[in-house]
């Protein structure tokens, strides 16, 4: 489980200055054929001397042939990966972690939100949700520092003619922009009332996850439809090495994907352990 296996870089999308979006395929054809995965799970991406690290699936299985991972430049093997030109060679293996809740959402009025490389998981989602036609209203929640900053801006044109309501900020202005100046927060006042069928998926920064949770509990959303993702430093993907324990779960095999309320549960469950002395 620990092998990872060839990929080949078939292209490779300029998302801004920090963020490409790669797309992938597995050299072997018979496994190609036979990879599946869920919205919300993640690979273990390698490259030979500069170690792996879990990157978060940016395309949707309903739309196979391919993977695209959107990958952020951050450290070293981000660094290497933003080298690569199409046509090398990477390994992956995967896919790990527990996906969004899919068929629990069919039906739902979904409501997005978004920072930076956050908009990358949840682009599996939507794409997910239009290609396949069973999801209610879908709305769109997405920050950047900057407008040069903004990602995946033809998805973005794609999903507002497909009837995706889209509503952009940015933190920091500049002379052209004309659009909400802010974090994210400050668009969910324009999404009021919520319906009751209402379900919000939040993926960023830590640090907006924690506010827009705020937030939305403030609106009137129950715990069980407030659902976001989880990061920690991954070593093995599979549970074993302890590296991405977050309270009494494993950030690998438990999520990355949790709902507000078990989070809340993992909380409370993990302050009623007795003291080992």
């Amino acid at each position: 489980m620990y092998l990872p296996s060839q990929a080949v870089i078939q292209d490779i999308t300029i998302e801004n200055s920090r963020i490409k979006t790669y797309t992938l395929a597995f050299t072997d054809k018979e496994y190609q054929r036979n990879f599946s995965y869920a919205p919300g799970q993640f690979m273990m991406v390698s490259v030979p001397h500069c170690g792996e690290a879990p990157i978060s699936f940016a395309s949707s299985p309903t739309r196979p042939g391919t993977i695209e991972l959107s990958v952020r430049k951050a450290g070293e093997l981000t660094s290497r990966l933003h080298s690569l030109p199409a046509g090398s060679m990477i390994g992956l293996r995967g896919p790990y972690g527990k996906p969004f809740p899919m068929e629990e959402l069919a039906g739902k009025d979904l409501l997005f939100v978004a920072g930076g490389i956050g908009l990358a998981p949840l682009r599996s989602v939507i794409t997910f949700c239009l290609d396949s036609g069973k999801y209610g209203t879908i709305t769109l929640l997405y920050g950047s520092r900057t407008p040069e900053d903004i990602a995946f801006q033809a998805d973005i044109e794609m999903w507002r003619k497909a009837g995706v309501d889209c509503r952009l900020t940015v933190d920091e202005s500049s002379s052209d922009w004309q659009g909400n100046v802010g974090v994210v927060t400050t668009l969910l006042p324009q999404t009021m009332p919520l319906s009751s069928s209402t379900v919000s998926l939040v993926c960023g920064p830590l640090v907006m996850i924690d506010f827009v949770i705020k937030e939305l509990t403030q609106m009137g959303l129950k715990d069980e439809d407030i659902i976001t993702t989880m990061e920690r430093h991954m070593k093995c993907g599979v549970g074993v090495c302890g590296h991405c324990h977050m309270d009494d779960k494993m950030i690998c095999v438990d999520g990355p994907v949790f709902s507000k309320k078990e989070l809340t549960e993992s909380v409370a469950h993990f302050q009623e352990k007795p003291t080992v002395t």
